[in-house]
């Protein structure tokens, strides 16, 4: 079989219409097709109101400078080993989290302790990284920092370029927390002391907490959560407030 045709519709004469078209079925007359290669233009759209975009990819305005990207600044999450940050990093980054966890084993006993409430069953190797946009002018790009003395030889290249720090302490466990605040007393550079509550509690005050670490009373002391973002972005503006602080006693010097 060569070709198979309806035979409720008659093959049209040449030249004539169809025998299934719409004219020709309903009696109506063709509308004749447009014609190609028109010189004729559609009309132009109207003008927008002033001050309303012109779309998403226009141009910026002539005058008016394209927005500048945000400024970066980076911070230091610093802290003993089991205190809370990567957990601290993951709850306010606005990407995910880049970690380097790693399963602890059984040579770890007796040198890695997080602690008895702990359920902690892995461990930073190198370091965490986040970043968070404060507003259109300020990024934050967080470095968490490896808790245990073995990898402190890695602490002077990440907090190079550092603003600032979030030294994240465990109430329990004050004594894990001591190099990290030696290591930044000792560079110079801000740091603010964030005690993390662990199930919303403390094991000590926050006075009797400043006390025990010795920390004058220019380091800021805040009480936090490492797992709620809100409550770490309000850490990490303390640690702004001190690095822009310390940023303009130095301008002023």
């Amino acid at each position: 079989m060569d070709s198979v045709r309806s035979p409720e519709w008659p093959v049209a004469p040449l030249g004539g219409l169809a025998g299934n078209s719409a004219a020709a079925r309903y009696g109506t007359s063709p509308v004749p097709a447009p014609a190609l290669g028109r010189t004729d233009q559609p009309p132009a759209a109207p003008t927008p109101p002033y001050g309303q975009p012109t779309g998403a990819g226009s141009p910026p305005r002539a005058g008016r400078p394209p927005a500048a990207p945000p400024v970066p600044v980076k911070i230091l999450i610093a802290g003993g080993f089991g205190v809370g940050k990567t957990t601290t990093v993951g709850a306010i980054s606005e990407i995910a989290p880049l970690t380097t966890e790693a399963e602890m084993t059984t040579a770890g006993i007796g040198v890695d302790d997080p602690g008895n409430r702990s359920t902690k069953t892995t461990t930073t190797v190198a370091m965490d990284f986040g970043c968070v946009t404060i507003d259109r002018s300020l990024k934050l790009y967080l470095f968490g920092t490896p808790g245990q003395t073995r990898f402190g030889f890695m602490w002077d290249d990440l907090a190079r370029g550092a603003l600032g720090a979030l030294v994240v302490v465990d109430s329990a466990r004050l004594d894990d927390c001591f190099p990290a605040i030696d290591f930044f007393e000792r560079a110079g550079l801000p740091f603010v002391v964030g005690v993390n509550a662990f199930d919303g509690r403390l094991a000590l005050e926050l006075a009797e907490i400043r006390w025990a670490l010795a920390i004058g009373d220019h380091v800021p002391l805040v009480q936090f959560d490492a797992r709620d973002r809100l409550s770490v972005r309000d850490a990490l503006l303390v640690v702004l407030d001190r690095a822009l602080d310390r940023a303009t006693r130095d301008r002023r010097a």
